[in-house]
């Protein structure tokens, strides 16, 4: 083998120096997490460093969201969902009774979180356009794999009611260790190098995890 796309995450870059993330931004992760995807980045990159035919992409995901269009697959998790939008989905077809929300005191406009979600037939698209450069293209590359911009957790809250015509209830929690205030991709580089960029909103996620779980009310 000598090509590898990896599923990294942006959880890498830790507290922001600045916003939007770019791929040059220093790597701090402050969470277990994000240690063991830049951990596996440097394994990568020591493995790359002693074939000049080899090619490696950190693919760095942001949020991904969504599932597929035609309500057939999507994400059921084991036990309580870690991941916002399994839970908004969980509470809006009666499995739970309300969504804990981790904060409304970030220095963000609404008080909630602010990340970037990505829907994930537009990651998909991103792995198609990553093998297709590492076929032509040696070394290693780290990508962004966002949308370029934030939506806080209200936000998502009020997407998915609309997508769902349902009320979602929330209550608000203590914040969680290692949760930054925003964090958003710049994408400039999956454009010009893939030729890739996301095309899905927020919308459109809702909805299609909304047409999903509404049809596999228990998963």
């Amino acid at each position: 083998c000598k090509t590898i796309v990896f599923s990294s995450s942006a959880t890498v870059y830790g507290l922001p120096d600045f916003l939007p993330f770019d791929e040059s931004h220093p790597l701090r992760p402050i969470n277990p997490y994000g240690r063991t995807k830049y951990f596996n980045e440097e394994i990568i990159r020591d493995w790359a460093g002693t074939d000049p035919e080899k090619s490696a992409i950190l693919l760095r995901y942001f949020n991904p969201v969504g599932a597929h269009s035609s309500g057939m697959i999507g994400e059921d998790p084991n036990g309580i969902p870690n991941n916002l939008v399994p839970f908004i989905a969980q509470v809006a077809v009666g499995r739970r009774s309300h969504l804990n929300i981790f904060g409304d005191d970030y220095d963000t406009p609404d008080g909630t979180g602010i990340r970037d979600y990505i829907h994930v037939s537009d990651l998909a698209a991103g792995h198609l356009a990553a093998l297709n450069y590492a076929k032509d293209h040696k070394g290693v590359e780290p990508i962004n794999l966002g949308t370029g911009k934030g939506h806080s957790v209200l936000e998502m809250v009020k997407a998915f009611e609309k997508a769902s015509g349902t009320s979602i209830d929330y209550r608000i929690m203590p914040r969680r260790k290692g949760d930054l205030d925003s964090s958003y991709a710049d994408t400039d580089k999956a454009e010009q190098l893939l030729g890739w960029r996301a095309t899905k909103s927020i919308d459109d996620m809702c909805q299609d995890v909304w047409r999903w779980q509404s049809q596999n009310p228990n998963g």
